[in-house]
Parts: structure tokens; sequence; C-alpha cells
């Protein structure tokens, strides 16, 4: 599960989070959706996020979008998709094969899950983790379009998976983690997301904060 990722301000990721802020309906989006256009520090949902995504000639851009596909009968968004059943519900199958994303994140956060006798859950430590050795956490996604007072926009969902070795202690979901070398197959709008799915990271370093 990924409800909350960190995004800081170093030389890694203030060039896109800058460049996301200058696309040309950043400002608007801002301004409609009453969120800030900082994109850093604790990224939480419905928050406003730079995203990697195809532009209108397939190639690699940076562009601004909110947290969450906002769907009916739902009252909160749906922040994360899971990997197995992405290309069948019909919520994601569409931006499954066709509006793939990466979000770049220094980190993401999790919080400690465990069983409590009474067969209650117990929420416990937060966790920082990220992939061993990696300076950019690059965090596997959907996207699609939505409209709000007549203003399109672009929302974003992160894909999750099983739990690998190092985080399972702590949660049952995971966020799916591509290295940098599989992003621009991921988004590719032409590419296959299952054979660029089967590189995803699993060796992961949780911190506790």
């Amino acid at each position: 599960m990924c409800t909350r990722f960190y995004a800081d301000t170093d030389k890694e990721l203030k060039p896109m989070i800058t460049a996301a802020q200058r696309v040309s309906f950043a400002q608007q989006m801002m301004i409609d959706l009453a969120r800030p256009l900082s994109m850093c520090g604790e990224i939480r949902p419905t928050d406003i996020a730079a995203v990697l995504a195809p532009d209108k000639k397939g190639n690699k851009a940076v562009f601004p979008m909110q947290w969450g596909f906002h769907v009916d009968g739902f009252k909160d968004p749906l922040v994360n998709a899971r990997i197995e059943t992405a290309a069948e519900k019909p919520t994601f199958r569409d931006s499954w094969y066709r509006r793939r994303c990466v979000i770049p994140a220094s980190w993401y956060f999790e919080w400690q899950h465990s069983m409590l006798p009474t067969g209650r859950k117990n929420v416990g430590p937060k966790y920082a983790i990220q992939p061993r050795g990696a300076d950019v956490t690059w965090l596997a996604g959907l996207y699609r379009m939505e409209e709000y007072n007549g203003f399109r926009y672009p929302t974003f969902v992160v894909l999750t998976r099983e739990p690998c070795e190092a985080v399972q202690g702590l949660h049952d979901r995971m966020p799916v983690i591509l290295p940098e070398s599989a992003v621009d197959e991921w988004i590719a709008p032409n590419g296959d997301p299952d054979k660029a799915a089967e590189k995803a990271l699993t060796d992961l370093v949780p911190e506790r904060v």
C-alpha cells in the first residue's frame, strides 16, 4: 500500500518539480483544486505531485497531477491500484494499456501493521522505505484525465504489489518500484506493461522515522 511519499528538493528531484510547476495549466490546477504547487515534502492523497508521462508526441515529459482517481460511489479518491488486477478492473483497465506514468519520489512511507490477539489491527511506527543505494524511488502508476468545474486535469494512482521480504513485516502490500532504466519502457504508450513490471525492484531498505 502507498498513501504517503516524500519528495525532497535535492539535485535529483528539483528539476522535475520545477518543470511540472511551469506547465501551462499548473496555476489553473492549483486554483481550481485549492492545492499548493510546491510538490515537495510529504505528499498525501489529493495533493499535486510532479509525474512523468508521455506528452502528445509520445515523448517523456513532466506534468502536475493530483493523487487519486475520483470514482462514483466512493467518498474518497482511489489512490492505489493492485497490479495483479489493474488490467481487468473497469476503473483502471484503459489506463493500464494506454496511460501509464511514473512518480519520482525520495522514498515512500509505511506504518507497521500487526494483528492484536483480539483480532483488531494495530498500526505501529512509521518507516521511510527506498531501494537500496538509490537516489530516487520511481513509483509505477496509472493516470487519466478528470473534469472539475469544466476544467480537465490529470490524476494518478500508485500501483501496488505483494511485499518483498524487507517489507512484509510492515504491511501486506508495497508500491511497484521501477529501476530508472525501466522508466521509459513503462510510460511508453506502445510499451508492454507486463514486461516492464517484471523489472520491479525488491531490494528495499526500511528506516524507522
